[in-house]
């Protein structure tokens, strides 16, 4: 089997090389992704890849209001309360009605150490990757790559 080589920094790639290396590349990444192993504290949970969404919003912006989790997401507000009221029986994140409007909820990651460590560790070994890859990049090489990779996520929504 041989290896491809990696193109260096100044390289460049046809449409078709990208499309290629892309159709290559994102079936592996997505399969290594969902074999990152759960930390024993929470593989009873039955977390799901949508909950490592929620939680990942929750570790880098802090408590955040439902309606905020759901743009963020990209999905309904519904959905996100019924993962909140799932992640809520489990004890890793809380709800609390906002103090400025009794009619909004605020969630939380749970003051756990032990929950709030689990659930650290389980995004560390993707946020570690992401960090090597994003430290070469400048400003605009890491805009314009999450900028193709949103742009991919909603071609694929599009398509039939």
């Amino acid at each position: 089997m041989s290896e491809e080589p990696e193109p260096d920094a100044g390289s460049r790639l046809s449409a078709e090389e990208a499309v290629r290396a892309m159709l290559v590349t994102l079936p592996r990444l997505v399969s290594r992704a969902k074999r990152a192993p759960v930390p024993e504290q929470l593989r009873s949970l039955r977390l799901a890849p949508r909950h490592l969404s929620l939680l990942s919003c929750l570790i880098f912006d802090g408590p955040t209001s439902v309606k905020d989790l759901a743009a963020r997401l990209e999905v309904a507000p519904t959905t996100v309360s019924l993962m909140v009221s799932d992640l809520q029986r489990e004890g890793v994140v809380e709800r609390r009605s906002d103090p400025d409007d009794r009619r909004r909820s605020i969630v939380s990651l749970t003051e756990d150490p032990g929950t709030r460590e689990a659930i650290d560790a389980w995004l560390a070994s993707g946020a570690r990757a992401w960090r090597k890859v994003f430290d070469d990049l400048s400003p605009q090489e890491r805009a314009t790559f999450v900028h193709a990779i949103q742009r991919y996520e909603e071609a694929v929504a599009e398509a039939p």
